[in-house]
């Protein structure tokens, strides 16, 4: 048995439990499974599914069943896809969780629910040992994408909220099933956009960090136009919380140090970029490259107060494209393109060492402005 803390809830006269599983208890007891109207097969095939270096597809696949008695859905290449980079990018910023919502859960065998006291809704709860003994109603892409994170890192200390249901009949089950996913709210891009901004944020520091991606991914003078995805919505790839995060951070730098950079932020931040797809050319404009990837962004924001201070004590504009050019050139040559190559230099750095992509990146452009 494995025992988890648990509180029992109950609704018109049936009784499930609200618990935190870890990610091993997860990864032993969920099964996987898509609806097949064909015979059982150990495995299946991913829809929309590429050769990717980032995810162990066939060992994904492995995990899944098809069978006639089976509820859900197809599983989805790109939310996977979009989950493991959201999963990615919780692991790096170290302040968003991955999975704040709970997963549904229904228990192939009758679980045993030990209250603290008599009538008490705390207490233990006992589910039985069984591979794949627990059936996921709700969730299933979020396990999935958190079973590849799992084969990436350690996740010893990674917890899951989840609801879990004693045996349910197959009817009810599907009827859950179809109520929980046949709608969903779905809320207008244009309502989100005009959540943005000082609206959305009262951190006046976050606000400004919002309105310079904003400029960044509307301008058409800027080189990450259509590029970032604003709270989620938009075809660009790069997450704005990031990037936002990064921007802030500079500010509460420069403040503490009595600048009020972000007054001016909005512009520099355009011009800059601009600058930096110039002197990396060959990489920004290029396929195989991850220079506009959220780590090499960070990385280029991180570094903004050692350029400022240089520009500065040339004793020139820090909002001049010239002085901001002149100042990064050296990169040209000190880090060079092929630092940004997604198959070689990037892949192996990330692999390397023990440091962040985004810490590891800063420090080589620090020290490419030192050297220039």
């Amino acid at each position: 048995m494995t025992s988890v803390s648990a509180i029992r809830i109950r609704q018109f006269g049936v009784n499930f439990f609200e618990a935190s599983l870890t990610a091993d208890v997860i990864d032993r007891l969920v099964s996987f499974e898509i609806l097949s109207y064909t015979k059982d097969t150990p495995g299946t095939k991913v829809a929309g599914r590429k050769s990717s270096p980032k995810i162990n597809w066939e060992l994904l696949e492995s995990r899944i069943r098809a069978s006639a008695e089976a509820y859900q859905r197809p599983i989805i290449s790109k939310k996977i896809e979009g989950l493991i980079e959201y999963y990615k990018l919780c692991s790096e910023l170290n302040t968003l969780p991955a999975i704040p919502g709970p997963v549904l859960l229904v228990s192939e065998r009758r679980l045993d629910f030990k209250p603290t006291r008599p009538n008490a809704s705390v207490g233990s709860l006992e589910i039985p040992e069984g591979e794949g003994i627990l059936r996921v109603l709700d969730g299933q892409h979020r396990l999935l994408a958190l079973h590849q994170a799992k084969l990436e890192r350690s996740l010893s200390d990674f917890d899951v909220p989840a609801v879990l249901f004693d045996p349910l009949p197959g009817d009810h089950t599907v009827e859950l099933f179809v109520t929980i996913n046949a709608k969903h709210t779905r809320l207008n891009p244009s309502h989100l956009i005009s959540l943005a901004g000082k609206r959305l944020y009262r951190d006046d520091m976050l606000a400004t960090a919002h309105d310079v991606i904003r400029i960044l991914n509307e301008s058409s003078e800027s080189p990450l136009a259509g590029q970032i995805k604003i709270l989620g919505v938009g075809p660009g790839k790069i997450s704005q919380a990031a990037i936002a995060d990064e921007i802030k951070s500079v500010f509460t730098g420069m403040a503490a140090g009595g600048s009020r950079f972000q007054d001016d932020a909005k512009r520099f931040f355009l011009t800059y970029f601009k600058q930096v797809s110039r002197v990396f050319e060959t990489a920004w404009n290029g396929r195989k490259y991850s220079i506009k990837s959220s780590s090499a962004l960070r990385a280029f924001i991180r570094v903004v107060p050692d350029i400022l201070r240089i520009i500065k004590e040339k004793r020139e504009d820090p909002l001049n494209a010239r002085a901001i050019q002149t100042t990064i050139a050296p990169w040209a040559t000190t880090v060079g393109d092929a630092r940004f190559e997604t198959e070689v230099a990037w892949k192996q750095k990330l692999l390397g060492g023990t440091q962040s992509t985004v810490d590891l990146l800063a420090r080589e452009l620090r020290a490419g402005l030192e050297r220039g």
